[in-house]
């Protein structure tokens, strides 16, 4: 065993309570891996907030803004497996410095086009001008993916088995501080000087970003196919690979359940999504508004820090599932009463526990799947988990409108519990939150008592953990044959 090994090993050892030794061996690289991301995770995001500020002040159109949403989950729905399937098939370390370089020239074509371009062609939310400059700056963003789906099979690369659930804590940390520099950072750019200030500080950003990555090690030193890593013939065809990757996941006892409780999570979230804006606006100005969510970005911060500290048990599973109970209480709980006091509460607590939840699913993705595999899993997750809270998304907001607000205003509902739960809007929009996060806690409860439960905690106990990485091994990474 190399010293660095050591190094690694010995951080599960000694006193019995695992800790992270970003400081030295693979989980130093691991650190600067995670500081990367992060810093080219903040300016991605900037720009996907800034843009939808500046399309809204410049237009006034509500719908346009929408769009923009829609145009990021659609894309990020629909790339997911084709993102994964290039990770497997290339050195994380090549993906993540194409996916800086070429959100990088993408970027730069943009603010050429915005300088260039008459401002009032901006004004008009039908000018081809406004849009081409939009789908081509979220394309940008969306190339970012790459490092989303890249980062978490690094953690199996670069972190020891005993220190995944670690590692992906921290993971959750990076995006609540993202969430919060995003949050502050893009409307005081957009209002200084438009969209001009938030693309300098990307092309900055991501030209130091690519610098540094250049000067990082990350041990995958031989390349082989997927067929070859699996002891099969080559197959020509071994590209982005959904029957195999289909294959793989059913193969898994409860994977299957494990993905589809994910995506039914996010369906109901979608509800949030479309109407928690509205929701809080009821309740406070825009500005106080702005202000608590980049406070609440704190308690994920938080949240990934204790995940990191204290890890996810030896469950992680039962982890998500117990995590999952606490949200969907919480969210039925702060809607019953009009009070800002009892929302921020509330979503103190979501945020909190997000990170758990997350860390929980990549933690369990990287015991059970092959790591030749795992770019192409958590591709195919990602794109199923995420296109349903667009859909519930596009959904809901009619139903809120046209249904549960004139129910809940002067219709029955007003007239069956408004005594006691109030009238009006914003009580309709309380009722749908309400109504979601029963359901949503219905069906927690049943995952938990569920066989295909039993059969992945079963699975994950018994799966032989993926190899840390030693730098004087051979790391196999897929490419097509």
């Amino acid at each position: 065993m190399d010293e660095r090994t050591t190094t690694d090993a010995s951080t599960t050892q000694g006193s019995g309570a695992p800790r992270l030794d970003l400081r030295s061996g693979a989980q130093r690289t691991f650190a600067h891996v995670l500081v990367n991301a992060l810093l080219v995770s903040v300016v991605n995001y900037t720009l996907w907030f800034a843009v939808t500020f500046w399309v809204y002040l410049e237009t006034r159109s509500v719908f346009a803004t929408g769009l923009i949403a829609g145009v990021f989950l659609v894309a990020t729905a629909s790339t997911g497996i084709w993102f994964g399937s290039i990770v497997d098939h290339h050195h994380k370390r090549r993906v993540m410095q194409a996916s800086a370089a070429t959100s990088l020239a993408i970027y730069l074509v943009c603010l050429a086009g915005y300088l260039l371009t008459p401002a009032e062609a901006f004004r008009d939310s039908a000018s081809p001008q406004l849009w081409v400059f939009v789908v081509l700056l979220m394309l940008g963003v969306i190339t970012g993916n790459l490092r989303t789906i890249a980062l978490p099979t690094l953690v199996t690369l670069l972190v020891p088995e005993g220190l995944r659930d670690r590692a992906n804590g921290l993971v959750g940390t990076t995006s609540g501080v993202s969430f919060l520099v995003t949050s502050v950072i893009s409307g005081l750019l957009v209002a200084a000087g438009g969209m001009r200030y938030a693309l300098l500080l990307a092309l900055v950003v991501l030209g130091g970003a690519l610098l540094h990555l250049s000067r990082v090690h990350i041990p995958e030193t031989r390349v082989v196919t997927t067929a070859a890593a699996e002891g099969e013939p080559a197959d020509p065809g071994d590209g982005i690979d959904v029957r195999g990757t289909l294959r793989l996941i059913r193969g898994v006892p409860g994977l299957v359940a494990l993905i589809a409780f994910s995506c039914f999570n996010n369906f109901l979230g979608g509800t949030f999504m479309a109407l928690m804006d509205a929701y809080g606006l009821s309740l406070v100005s825009v500005e106080v508004w702005g202000l608590l969510w980049g406070a609440l970005s704190a308690a994920m911060i938080i949240g990934g820090l204790a995940v990191a500290r204290f890890g996810l048990g030896a469950n992680p599973i039962r982890t998500l599932l117990l995590v999952n109970v606490v949200l969907w209480l919480g969210t039925a709980v702060f809607p019953l009463r009009s009070s800002i006091v009892l929302l921020a509460v509330g979503m103190a607590v979501f945020m909190f526990l997000m990170p758990f939840a997350e860390a929980s699913e990549q933690t369990v993705l990287q015991r059970v799947v092959p790591y030749e595999r795992q770019g192409r899993v958590f591709g195919f997750a990602q794109s199923v988990e995420q296109a349903a809270s667009p859909l519930t998304a596009f959904l809901i907001s009619p139903i809120a409108q046209f249904v549960v607000i004139p129910f809940m205003t002067d219709g029955a509902g007003a007239r069956a519990i408004g005594g006691w739960f109030g009238t009006g809007p914003d009580r309709g929009l309380a009722l749908v939150f309400v109504v979601t996060a029963l359901i949503g806690l219905l069906v927690t409860v049943l995952a938990l008592l569920s066989p295909p439960y039993r059969r992945l905690s079963t699975a994950y106990r018994t799966s032989a953990p993926p190899p840390a990485a030693d730098p004087a091994a051979e790391v196999s990474v897929a490419v097509p044959a």
